[in-house]
């Protein structure tokens, strides 16, 4: 059995860590092109994915992610090839940030624009339908925002990054002082039940 001078093993280390099997213009190309590629068809397949409504949403972008993953490196497990990569991923993004910012008008093109899918207490169930959201959905999102039923809603507007802006209702003095009184209706009657059934117990 051979045994490996440290010189050599030191090389063979570094000859497996940073030499790259691929042409260094390949490697950072591939990384490119998915990422564009990603970038139109997750415009054009819509918002919903990037929401994360439901576990099957999560489930396709990890699989998505998986997918893609050797198409970017190829068959290059180097160091090297690993921070082109990246550097590649990082540089790409910055550059169509900074386009965006440049040009706001190609940011409705590449974006999409907000949906909006309740105005006033009302829903858009056309709108819904093109995002391809059910009710039930809508209702989950109105849930954790803190409301119960969309006619408290003013507005619920899907933005192109997958998050949901909910602004409530602002109720009006005469609303708010009818609901106010209501409260304490029911409170007074609450603790008149309870007095009841104290003077029951005595007697």
């Amino acid at each position: 059995m051979e045994i490996l001078s440290m010189h050599d093993l030191l090389h063979t280390l570094s000859h497996d860590m940073f030499s790259m099997p691929l042409p260094l213009a390949e490697k950072i190309l591939r990384p490119v092109l998915v990422y564009l590629f990603l970038v139109v068809f997750l415009r054009i397949f819509g918002k919903r994915e990037l929401a994360q409504l439901n576990p099957f949403d999560l489930v396709l972008l990890l699989s998505l992610s998986n997918t893609v993953q050797n198409a970017m490196i190829g068959d290059d497990n180097s160091l090297s090839g690993g921070l082109v990569g990246a550097f590649s991923l990082l540089a790409i993004n910055w550059v169509l940030a900074w386009v965006l910012y440049r040009a706001p008008k190609f940011t409705g093109l590449l974006s999409g624009h907000p949906a909006r899918l309740v105005r006033d207490g009302v829903v858009d169930e056309a709108e819904l339908k093109r995002q391809s959201l059910t009710h039930e959905d809508l209702v989950s999102v109105l849930n954790k925002n803190g409301f119960n039923d969309p006619a408290d809603v003013q507005t619920c507007i899907l933005e192109p990054n997958g998050t949901f802006y909910v602004e409530g209702k602002k109720l009006q003095s005469d609303d708010l002082q009818r609901r106010q009184m209501i409260q304490a209706l029911a409170e007074l009657t609450t603790e008149v039940k309870a007095l009841r059934r104290e003077v029951a117990a005595r007697g």
